[in-house]
């Protein structure tokens, strides 16, 4: 497939010159939401066989309602389809190109990738080296795979924006309901079948849709729209999504909703982005609030640090709390108990500090300049699809020190076939 090179805009909408920074600031909110929400899951129960990893938050009373307020990734997609849409318009305006476009984010999604990675598995190995049971080890490195979907579903959606760029200045609506068409056509098939495999289509379908909604933010669509008819969107979307919780098509916990996904997060996403557009100027003002500004450059700049260290900070701090506990003799909560929820705040706390903490030590890595990107539109979708199958690979297996090594190769291949391939401009400046 070949990464398109779009047609120059033909509608009024302008371009903004400078980052929106209500926008930056609901991407740095949902990064938060996210280490939160995984702060509350990782726990850890001591036994009389030895400490046990589990998630915290399966099987109660408490997940689902949060759920309905802490399912940020529809948003965070809508947000990161307008804010690839502008830099991809600025970048074309410039005279840069669709291949040039993917390859910069093949460079900033993959490189923080390497080094995490690679850390992990390091990770693993002293552990098995230090005698620690392997069960231990493989939930440690299953539960650091788990959030790696995002990385491949972003670098796939990343790598179509171009085109689905061009298809939506081309054929404006036809190009949205296609994609949610094929989301709700999954579905169906799905429930008709019982054959769940289907679903894992729509880790493309959804969030490709919910990418094409953020275009629409992009051009300014949205907020062109009248009061009343984006506080109807809200309303009907969230009517709607009521409504397929009680007759049984989605289940109220979304979160269940996100593995595999269903349309179910089109509706979250359509009115999330409704009420951004209603709250957009009031939230404007509040993102450059000199506190809230350097929060919002803080995780912007960290963003794909952050999401890639926050489960090795969160269960290297499950582990000490376990060997603590073990050592002194410590009795630790129990999950949703009274005194869990005590101490929530003060394990939040501490997690979110180590993670900033990580994040500012390691971003260099995320800011690391690009070299010269390859003008082959061959190379960056071999680049495109050897990512894909080293985050697979870790979500199939598991992260083990075998699957790192074997997903850093494959991401390194990825990294060089982004960059210009140096033989063929030696030949160039042969000829």
């Amino acid at each position: 497939m070949a990464i398109v090179q779009a047609p120059p805009i033909r509608d009024a909408s302008p371009v903004r010159a400078q980052r929106d920074t209500a926008v930056d600031l609901v991407r740095a909110l949902c990064v938060a939401t996210v280490v939160v929400l995984h702060a509350l899951m990782v726990g850890v129960t001591i036994t009389p066989t030895g400490p046990v990893f589990e998630n915290a938050a399966e099987g109660t009373a408490w997940l689902m309602p949060l759920t309905w307020v802490a399912q940020i990734m529809p948003v965070f997609f809508v947000v990161g389809g307008f804010a690839g849409a502008v830099a991809y318009r600025r970048l074309r305006g410039s005279g840069g190109t669709a291949v040039a476009f993917v390859s910069a984010r093949i460079h900033r999604l993959l490189v923080p990738a390497v080094v995490s990675i690679g850390a992990v598995g390091i990770g693993l190995a002293m552990l098995t080296v230090f005698g620690v049971p392997g069960e231990i080890v493989q939930v440690a490195g299953f539960r650091y795979s788990q959030p790696l979907w995002f990385l491949g579903v972003f670098l796939l959606c990343q790598a179509l924006l171009p085109a689905l760029l061009a298809a939506h200045e081309r054929a404006t609506l036809r190009s949205i309901l296609v994609l949610v068409g094929a989301a709700v056509a999954v579905d169906v098939i799905r429930a008709a079948t019982g054959a769940a495999a289907i679903g894992f289509l729509n880790l493309a379908f959804v969030w490709l849709a919910l990418q094409q909604l953020g275009f629409f933010l992009a051009d300014g669509r949205i907020d062109a729209l009248r009061r009343r008819t984006r506080t109807l969107v809200v309303a009907t979307s969230i009517a709607t999504l009521a409504l397929a919780f009680v007759v049984g098509v989605f289940s109220p916990d979304l979160l269940e909703n996100l593995n595999p996904p269903t349309a179910a997060l089109l509706l979250v996403g359509a009115a999330q982005t409704a009420l951004f557009s209603l709250v957009r100027e009031p939230l404007t003002r509040f993102s450059r609030r000199p506190r809230v500004a350097t929060f919002t450059r803080f995780v912007t700049a960290r963003t794909m640090t952050i999401y890639l260290w926050h489960m090795p900070v969160l269960l290297t701090m499950a582990g000490l709390t376990a060997l603590a506990a073990i050592s002194f003799g410590m009795p630790l909560p129990e999950p949703s108990s009274t005194a869990w929820w005590i101490t929530r705040p003060l394990w939040i706390g501490v997690a979110a500090i180590l993670v900033a903490a990580t994040a500012w030590s390691l971003a260099g890595f995320e800011r690391r300049r690009m070299p010269q990107p390859t003008t082959s539109n061959r190379r960056v979708w071999q680049a495109v699809l050897l990512g894909l199958v080293a985050v697979v690979l870790l979500l199939a297996a598991g992260t083990t020190v075998i699957t790192a090594a074997v997903a850093i190769t494959l991401i390194t291949c990825a990294l060089r076939l982004a960059g210009r391939d140096r033989r063929a401009g030696a030949s160039a400046v042969g000829r």
